[in-house]
Formats: structure tokens, C-alpha cells, sequence
């Protein structure tokens, strides 16, 4: 199994597994049984804060295209629309963290997984990832400034 990496948000860091793939917009996607789990990388979990309501707007077993939104969390920083991470189809749903989202904030990268995900994308590697968070990683900074100043 590849190492970890870590990306460090100020004094805080983000680990990224080395055995998972990523998507543009802040989602693991693990291979699990012919698919793929997804769930929320410990950076949007740190940008997010304490994860306490997850809905889906969308059914199990469906089809779906890339950036579709297709739920919303809700957190101590904002409510925030959830969308499919590329063309692909969406399984079925992790009972438990809508049962319990506090398992997001937790153990975001095993039992805080969120949907199972059959896709033929060109997945991020953890290094194309991390390069990704550098490359934004200014404009995040400020957008959290911003919000610290209102």
C-alpha cells in the first residue's frame, strides 16, 4: 500500500491516504468490490468543521453527471450542496453517517464513508491531489479570512 501524504492547512494537517484516488472537488473514492466508496478527504472536513445533518437528494441507484448536485451537508460553518465527483452511477447510500454524521468528523476515511460509485473517470493519485490543495490553497486561506471577519 502507497504512504500516506499529508498537505498542512496553517498548523493543521490533512492526511491523504496513498490507498485511495481523489476527486476535484474534495472526495476520496477507495476501490471496494468493483466500485468505489467516497467520502469526504480530511481537508473538507476541516473546511466544513462539526459535520452535523447529511441529506441525499437523489435515490440510490442512480445515474448521475459530473457536478450534479445530489445531496447537502450541513455543518458548524454552512449548509453546503453535495455533487457527484464525475459521470457515473451511484450505489447505495452509508446508512451510518445518516444516522450519525458525527462519524464524518471522526473517521471520515473508514466508517464515515458516504456512497458507494461506479465511474470509468480519470481519478486524482494522492501526489496530483496534493499538488491540487497547493495550487488553491491562497485563495482558501482568504476565503477563510473573509468568513472569520464577518
Amino acid at each position: 500500500m502507497p504512504g500516506d501524504l499529508e498537505f498542512m492547512m496553517g498548523k493543521f494537517a490533512a492526511r491523504i491516504p496513498g490507498d485511495r484516488r481523489y476527486a476535484a472537488n474534495h472526495l476520496w473514492l477507495k476501490p471496494a468490490g468493483g466500485c468505489f466508496r467516497v467520502g469526504f478527504t480530511a481537508y473538507s472536513v476541516r473546511l466544513l468543521q462539526d459535520v452535523y445533518f447529511l441529506s441525499w437528494s437523489i435515490d440510490a441507484e442512480t445515474a448521475v453527471r459530473t457536478k450534479q448536485e445530489i445531496g447537502e451537508v450541513e455543518s458548524s460553518k454552512a449548509v453546503s450542496s453535495l455533487y457527484a465527483p464525475h459521470d457515473g452511477h451511484v450505489g447505495r447510500f452509508n446508512d451510518q453517517p445518516l444516522n450519525d454524521p458525527s462519524v464524518i468528523n471522526t473517521d471520515n476515511y473508514e466508517a464515515g464513508w458516504l456512497y458507494e460509485f461506479s465511474t470509468d473517470a480519470e481519478l486524482l493519485t494522492p501526489e496530483q491531489y496534493v499538488d491540487l490543495l497547493a495550487a488553491g490553497w491562497e485563495k482558501t486561506q482568504q476565503v477563510i479570512k473573509g468568513q472569520m471577519n464577518e
